[in-house]
């Protein structure tokens, strides 16, 4: 004896990882380019590097050759790790505290290629999110480092600190900036 239903067959979804928010300079970098001025921003949802890179390295790959190595200030980033993975491979983290600005990370390929993308800390507001990306993958008018793209978007014209998470050399933890709107609550 057999049986008919007219429900659907559960099926299982493979969970995937939200892709990188990003916004690239129509062009990428030239593979000339060696300047410390962003390419792009990369907005990313949380401050773990582990889980975050990944899926940068992956929208990265096709555009001009594979990532290769990652470069990060660690001022911001609570953990840094020394290597992930993507798509069954190795890639290298390392961190730089003076070469590197605070407010961007590079992003080496084996093509020679530089990516220098200004990182939109995790918790700013999607219209600022927004205005920050939009100037740093502008290829009009001058173009302006990672601090000062994120000093330009405070009112006061000074680079917000939204972490003291000092990296490896520290004890791993980032406390959250109180704001300037905290601030003004408290006095």
């Amino acid at each position: 004896m057999s049986a008919t239903t007219d429900r659907a067959l559960l099926s299982a979804t493979p969970f995937g990882v939200p892709p990188a928010r990003l916004a690239l300079a129509p062009d990428g970098p030239p593979r000339e380019d060696v300047g410390p001025r962003p390419h792009g921003a990369w907005w990313p949802r949380t401050r773990d590097l582990t889980q975050e890179l990944p899926p940068l390295a992956d929208v990265l790959d096709p555009l001009r050759g594979r990532v290769t190595r990652i470069g990060v200030n660690p001022r911001y980033w609570p953990i840094i790790p020394r290597r992930i993975y993507v798509n069954g491979r190795v890639v290298q983290v390392g961190w730089f505290t003076s070469e590197l600005d605070p407010h961007q990370i590079l992003l080496l390929s084996g093509t020679v290629v530089r990516w220098n993308l200004l990182v939109i800390p995790p918790e700013t507001a999607d219209p600022s999110a927004s205005r920050l990306m939009a100037a740093a993958s502008a290829c009009a008018g001058p173009r302006s480092t990672a601090s000062a793209l994120m000093a330009a978007e405070r009112p006061d014209g000074t680079a917000p600190s939204y972490g003291t998470g000092s990296g490896p050399a520290g004890d791993g933890h980032a406390t959250a900036d109180r704001g300037d709107a905290a601030a003004a609550a408290a006095s």
